[in-house]
């Protein structure tokens, strides 16, 4: 049905006088947005951390899964697997110590390891035995950096378990007590990055509401180049037109990308067509899903066949532009799991980025002191009336 509006009334009226004064009506307009306000916004989100402990980020209820060194690979895989997780604090239960944790990119170096010096048989025959405990040996047979021992007790604030986490570049950082009778350590929980960021995200909506600068503009995250390296035969990576970021195809062999995540310590490749454009993305634990059906050295099917085999209930691809603002960045993580997002330009989403939690991290929590180790954050930690030994946090 189509409404015609009506011709303006042409007959006038005589406004009647008031003495009162009406009150001006609050404004709707959005608040002014400069520089200033967005610092102002860090500065309180940093001051908000520094009052807070570790235990204040804990949620109401949470199920810690610690797995034994003397538990062989299979069995700690399938525990994992049942229980929804994808990494877990490791116990020595002869020495009554943490012993580090167990994550999805150890699995990875043993995935490269078998796969280079063993045939099927053997790794599948190998992986029944092969325990916990030895998987830094075969870290160090592979070159790659050995991870830091590192722990935090619960009553540390949150802005200094956050800079162990920038400075280690670590994901998740475990949080140790001690028993008054025994004085053996006591596994408490693990603070992650998502953790600490969702606490954010829901603690200071009036702060996230100012952090309007876009996430290009404040340099967050990694983006293609462009002016990358020139091209060196004998470095593959330099020939990458989307350099520095790791890429593949639907058609890349899985195995050359569990080689890019071991070697270059990253968690997810993005998966792209010939112009370019992000289709999917294919992440280590997507590799656990290959693991588990047994292929531990028949990984030279194509990434879209292993995306077959993808568990149904995966979240699907996280995208932004970069013109996005980290406060938009930060509702987001408050309102579902995130732990990645890939960059896009154009209407067909084109690859231009990428961004982690840690990216996500360092800018809001600032860059730790040049210099400056992890013990003398440790010893920055160990506030009044809580005891840290020296050798919770060592290399």
């Amino acid at each position: 049905m189509n409404t015609t509006l009506a011709a303006p009334s042409s007959k006038t009226f005589k406004r009647r006088g008031s003495t009162r004064r009406r009150e001006r009506a609050p404004s709707h307009l959005p608040p002014v947005q400069s520089q200033e306000t967005h610092d102002a916004a860090l500065h309180a989100i940093r001051n908000l951390l520094k009052g807070r402990t570790s235990y204040d980020a804990f949620p109401v209820s949470f199920r810690l899964i610690v797995l034994d060194t003397k538990l062989n690979v299979k069995k700690a895989l399938q525990c994992l697997l049942l229980n929804g997780v994808v990494s877990a604090p490791l116990w020595n239960s002869e020495k009554s110590k943490f012993a580090g944790m167990l994550t999805v990119l150890d699995i990875i170096h043993l995935i490269q390891y078998y796969y280079d010096t063993a045939n099927y048989e053997a790794a599948a025959a190998d992986v029944e035995t092969f325990r916990l405990e030895s998987i830094r040996d075969i870290e160090k047979s592979l070159g790659v950096a050995t991870p830091p021992m590192l722990a935090e007790h619960p009553n540390s604030t949150l802005y200094k378990a956050a800079r162990v986490l920038i400075q280690t570049h670590a994901r998740r950082l475990p949080l140790l007590d001690y028993d008054t009778e025994t004085g053996h350590e006591v596994i408490v929980s693990v603070l992650t990055q998502y953790r600490l960021l969702k606490f954010i995200s829901i603690n200071c909506t009036r702060e996230i509401q100012q952090l309007h600068l876009s996430l290009r503009k404040l340099k967050i995250g990694t983006y293609v180049s462009s002016n990358p390296p020139s091209p060196n035969p004998e470095n593959p990576e330099t020939q990458n037109p989307y350099y520095p970021i790791s890429t593949a195809t639907l058609d890349t062999p899985v195995f050359d990308v569990v080689h890019m995540f071991s070697e270059r310590a990253i968690s997810a490749v993005p998966i792209i067509d010939q112009d370019g454009v992000v289709v999917n993305l294919y992440e280590t634990v997507d590799v656990i899903t290959l693991v588990r059906l047994g292929a531990y050295q028949s990984l030279d099917l194509t990434i879209s066949e292993a995306l077959n085999q993808r568990s149904p209930d995966f979240p699907g691809v996280v995208i932004c532009t970069a013109g996005d603002s980290l406060g938009t960045l930060l509702e987001l993580i408050k309102k579902r799991r995130v732990h990645r997002l890939v960059v896009v330009e154009g209407d067909k989403g084109r690859l231009l980025g990428i961004i982690t939690l840690s990216d996500v991290l360092r800018y809001v929590i600032g860059e730790v002191s040049i210099g400056e180790s992890v013990e003398e954050i440790a010893a920055l930690s160990a506030a009044p009336g809580t005891p840290l030994p020296p050798d919770i946090i060592s290399s």
